[in-house]
């Protein structure tokens, strides 16, 4: 099956990549980091201040040395999700401060244990490649927020991890805890845990702590995902195609910077760009125009042989409504077929102000079918219909066929209860459910299924101390989330 979405010819593509070098020579980049500057400096950058000229020729250096694929390993030592070529996995949105209260209807701040149901229910969900630090704790100081959403997704799942510091010391510590849970520096090396988002801000501005946490990032050998957020129109050029360039040199800026730090560390090119909606002053993270950025983009960086990552999936929708439905099942569906290694997003409403769980399970399922229509459709038996037609005539009952049986579900990717197939008398019967009240059943159901994996003793007792000693700093001393471990909190 041919797949491959793309919206950009080679030419355009090879001028968005010119254009970026241009502007990564001619007007430069902020760089706020010292340490960044120096390495730029002495690389061959020209550096006036805080702003770096970086000629063509190191940006390709830097290019040609970032790797072309790597993995995460769950804590079994598995390599489940790979960044390369056009694998596709999808993990809950992240940094969402609301979360929707299923029952009311209203938004509210997101406090630790919001967090520990997210990270249980997606741990039930295959779908749902990697987990992610989903929402920010209001019940846990702003100076750990970082590394404690890191610790909770630590003790309660075994899958991949989509994170990311908000200051140099969080992402050290955060380093830290997933070497203590890897068995050392040298196994977190080996087999990576966790990819760290990065944020330039836009236009062409890297912050003291996002450029330092590049360096430290790539000397860990801990993967580093760029996440460009041009906001077309606002902070950005108002075209999509002028926006796509912005992404482009603040994503190479950043690969420099990186690979100046340690040549060949695992490095994504992803992003979440958005339009900048005129009427209403908002990032609509559902339009079509911000997929369609998303796709550039990710061609883009396919054309320059890098691993890729997209925000993708959401909704600006409130609750969750046909809006909801409409805009991230489109979305996903739109980002696996571009080929885009990571697609966050599930799970998020309100332009990623705000999670819901209930939207997580919902979401799974629009992945559930954008992930079987990449599967395609497979010749599974040795002739296509005709030898079911010589054995049956024309009765027709194809329900008999042993073959029947045996393939139709590798044929269907059948749906949770979420989806109703059911018929209307059926559906009435059991009380006219909607799709939010189904959602929340099936949230139920995952909460009561859910068992927390193992964690080795001496890794748990590491990350405590870790965190306590953190924790204690800022003058927090219980630990929210950890309520129900038997009193270790």
């Amino acid at each position: 099956m041919r797949r491959n979405l793309e919206l950009l010819d080679e030419e355009i593509v090879q001028r968005i990549l010119d254009e970026a070098m241009d502007l990564l020579a001619t007007t430069g980049v902020r760089v706020l980091a010292r340490d960044a500057l120096d390495l730029l400096a002495s690389s061959g950058a020209r550096v006036d201040g805080d702003v770096a000229r970086i000629p063509a020729p190191l940006a390709q250096r830097a290019l040609a040395s970032a790797p072309r694929e790597f993995s995460l390993y769950d804590r079994r030592g598995r390599a489940t999700v790979r960044y390369a070529g056009d694998a596709v996995h999808f993990d809950p949105g992240s940094c969402g401060v609301h979360i929707l209260d299923p029952e009311t209807g209203e938004h509210r701040s997101s406090v630790a244990s919001d967090l520990v149901r997210i990270v249980q229910v997606a741990e039930m969900l295959p779908e749902y490649a990697a987990q992610s630090t989903a929402v920010i704790c209001d019940d846990v100081p702003k100076d750990i927020g970082d590394l404690y959403r890191l610790f909770l997704v630590l003790l309660y799942s075994e899958k991949p991890i989509v994170t990311g510091g908000f200051t140099a010391r969080g992402t050290r510590t955060m380093i830290a805890m997933l070497a203590a849970e890897s068995g050392g520096p040298e196994a977190l090396r080996a087999r990576p845990r966790a990819v760290f988002d990065v944020c330039p801000s836009p236009p062409l501005r890297w912050t003291e702590f996002a450029a330092q946490n590049l360096i430290d990032l790539a000397r860990a050998w801990v993967p580093a995902q760029l996440v460009s957020m041009p906001l077309a129109g606002a902070t950005a050029p108002v075209t999509l195609l002028g926006s796509l360039v912005q992404h482009a040199a603040e994503t190479i800026s950043g690969i420099v910077i990186h690979q100046l730090a340690q040549p060949g560390a695992p490095v994504v090119w992803g992003g979440a760009p958005a339009i900048f909606d005129m009427r209403a002053a908002t990032t609509p993270m559902g339009a079509v125009e911000t997929a369609m950025l998303d796709i550039g983009y990710a061609q883009v960086g396919k054309r320059l042989g890098l691993p890729t990552h997209a925000y993708m999936g959401a909704s600006d929708a409130k609750i969750v409504d046909a809006q909801a439905g409409l805009e991230s099942g489109v979305t996903a569906v739109l980002g696996a077929l571009a080929g885009i290694n990571m697609i966050s997003g599930a799970g998020m409403l309100d332009f990623l102000a705000c999670f819901s769980v209930e939207k997580l399970v919902v979401d799974a399922e629009a992945i559930r079918m954008a992930l079987r229509l990449l599967d395609g459709i497979q010749v599974r038996t040795d002739r296509l219909a005709t030898d079911a037609f010589a054995r049956l005539g024309l009765g027709c009952d194809f329900l008999m066929l042993p073959e029947t049986r045996r393939l139709f579900r590798l044929e269907q990717a059948l749906p949770s209860p979420v989806i109703d197939r059911g018929s209307l008398g059926a559906w009435q019967a059991a009380g006219s459910p909607d799709t939010l009240a189904r959602a929340r059943e099936r949230v139920r159901a995952l909460l009561a299924a859910y068992a927390r994996p193992s964690l080795a003793p001496d890794a748990e007792r590491e990350l405590y101390a870790i965190v306590r000693s953190e924790a204690r700093r800022v003058g927090l001393e219980r630990l929210p989330g950890t309520e129900s471990l038997g009193g270790r909190g």
